[in-house]
C-alpha cells in the first residue's frame, strides 16, 4: 500500500507518497487540496493508498528533501523512485533531468540530444512531472533561455530559478550515455528576462 503524507511547511503544503522506501511522487501547492490531488493523480491506478496524519521516517526525510529543494539548497540525497509503471523514454528523460544541479540550467532540446525524442516531446515529459522538485524540471527551459512552460505556473517557476543562482560563470557538461548534456548558468536566464521583460531578477 502507498502511504500518502501533506505537511505544511513555512506556509507551504509539502507532500509524498510513498511505499516502503521507494517514491511515487511528491508535489508542493499553496493548498492542502492542491497537493493531495497533485500526489493522488500521479498513484497508479491499480495500487492502493491510505493518507495518513503524521509522516513515516522516510516520508519525513523526503519531505523535508523537498522543502530544501523548494528553498534553492543543494540536496545531496537521492531517492529510489517508482518509475517501473512508466514509459522508458519518460524514464530516461527524468534521469537526464536530475543530473542538472543546482545553480544551473538546461533546455528541452539538450534533454532531447541526450534522452532522444524532440523538444516538444521533453516538454510534455516535464508537465506530466510525478518527482517535482526532486526532478527538477523547473531547471529546464527554451533554446532562447525563456522560461518555457511549468506546470506551477511560470511565476514559480522564475522564482525557482533566482532563489537557486550561485553566481556560476561557466557552462558545465556531462557525459550521459554516449552523448553530452550541456548545463548553463542560471543567471543566463535570469539576465535574459530581465533584459527582454524588465524583471527584478536580483
Amino acid at each position: 500500500m502507498i502511504g500518502v503524507y501533506i505537511k505544511n511547511i513555512g506556509g507551504v503544503w509539502f507532500g509524498v507518497a510513498c511505499a516502503g522506501q521507494q517514491v511515487f511522487s511528491t508535489s508542493f501547492a499553496p493548498s492542502e487540496q492542491e497537493t493531495l490531488k497533485n500526489l493522488l493523480s500521479s498513484i497508479p491506478f491499480n495500487v492502493s493508498f491510505q493518507v495518513f496524519p503524521e509522516p513515516s521516517a522516510f516520508a519525513a526525510s523526503v519531505l523535508a528533501s523537498v522543502k530544501n529543494v523548494y528553498d534553492g539548497k543543494c540536496v545531496s540525497q537521492s531517492f529510489s523512485l517508482a518509475t517501473e509503471h512508466l514509459s522508458a523514454y519518460t524514464q530516461r528523460v527524468f534521469e537526464a533531468t536530475s543530473l542538472i544541479p543546482t545553480g544551473y540550467v538546461t533546455s528541452y532540446g539538450a534533454i532531447a540530444k541526450a534522452a532522444g525524442g524532440s523538444p516538444r516531446s521533453v516538454g510534455l515529459v516535464m508537465a506530466s512531472n510525478p518527482f517535482a522538485p526532486i526532478v527538477p524540471c523547473h531547471r529546464v527551459v527554451s533554446s532562447d533561455f525563456t522560461l518555457g512552460g511549468y506546470g506551477g505556473g511560470l511565476t514559480a517557476k522564475l522564482k525557482f530559478l533566482i532563489r537557486e543562482k550561485r553566481g556560476y560563470m561557466s557552462l558545465r557538461e556531462i557525459p550521459v550515455g554516449d552523448r553530452k548534456l550541456k548545463f548553463f548558468p542560471v543567471e543566463v536566464v535570469l539576465r535574459k528576462l530581465g533584459k527582454d521583460q524588465g524583471l527584478d531578477c536580483s
